[in-house]
């Protein structure tokens, strides 16, 4: 009976160390929950600015390129594809969805891609035109370094490329349609819609210089968006991936809490037993004694 009563207080200590483990995790996961909902809410605000500016700066194209549409023609040149991933896990199967609707567009081998992300980097391993890996952002605020790195790589590319880099693509979530987006950058694509001017800008410029300018600081602006738009959908999936997490934690706590209290109520039965048992074999040897005496 000791035996056996040793051996359930064992196991409930066992318990009783899991539900310390599966506690602590518990709270790691709301700690992570509440980071994503922060980011969310901060890109909230982000997304709305950033998506007003593009808009005016597409409007500007628009009317330019009406009046200047053969400026826009380019020859085929070499083409890259920037896949914007995460830098961070937790995020369900965020980097898979890219990889496979990578893998299902069926880029051309000379096609150059440029991957955002240190998670996404191993799913592009195995594809041979992977040309460099970028570090991402784990915050909104470091979206801007991230854009810089890009901006340095594509410069290097640039230079370093056989023939001039002239098709510039982004993979990428996109937050408002919640779908894998694939969209062009350069040369510029621009929704369509109606001109309102009758008569051609005003340039200080020569056309040539000032596509060149505009599409530069359009380019700067759009990848704003997108990475924005990325990292919301990123932290999006991570607040579903924690809630689900979460969910099935509490549910293997409950079980585990019952399966406690459960051996405790073992171990109570044990000990009354025990006294019981012990309470009987103080009686029988009262009783022995006193027919000794007798």
């Amino acid at each position: 009976m000791a035996e056996q009563n040793r051996y359930g207080m064992s196991k409930r200590r066992q318990v009783k160390e899991r539900l310390a483990t599966l506690d602590e995790i518990h709270g790691i996961m709301k700690t992570m929950k509440n980071l994503a909902l922060l980011e969310i809410r901060k890109l909230e605000m982000f997304l709305d600015t950033q998506r007003r500016v593009t808009t005016s700066i597409e409007r500007a194209a628009q009317d330019f390129l009406h009046f200047y549409p053969q400026i826009q023609a380019q020859p085929d040149h070499q083409q890259l594809l920037i896949i914007v991933g995460s830098e961070r896990g937790f995020c369900g199967d965020y980097n898979e969805a890219l990889v496979s609707f990578l893998n299902s567009q069926q880029p051309q081998r000379e096609t150059l891609l440029v991957a955002v992300g240190r998670k996404l980097e191993s799913k592009l391993l195995e594809n041979l035109g992977m040309a460099t890996l970028i570090e991402s952002h784990s915050v909104a605020e470091e979206v801007p370094m991230t854009l810089r790195r890009l901006i340095e790589v594509l410069n290097r590319l640039q230079q370093a490329a056989s023939s001039k880099i002239g098709q510039i693509s982004v993979l990428y979530f996109d937050d408002e349609s919640e779908q894998i987006r694939l969209r062009q950058l350069l040369p510029l694509s621009l929704p369509e819609a109606e001109v309102t001017y009758s008569h051609p800008p005003l340039l200080y410029l020569k056309s040539a210089q000032f596509l060149t300018k505009l599409t530069d600081q359009y380019l700067y602006m759009l990848l704003h968006e997108v990475f924005y738009s990325s990292f919301m959908m990123e932290n999006r999936k991570r607040l579903a991936h924690m809630d689900s997490a979460i969910h099935h934690l509490e549910k293997d706590t409950a079980r585990l809490r019952m399966r406690a209290n459960r051996l405790r109520q073992e171990e109570i039965i044990n000990e009354i037993e025990i006294i019981l048992l012990s309470t009987e074999v103080l009686s029988s040897n009262d009783k022995l004694q006193s027919k000794a005496i007798s």
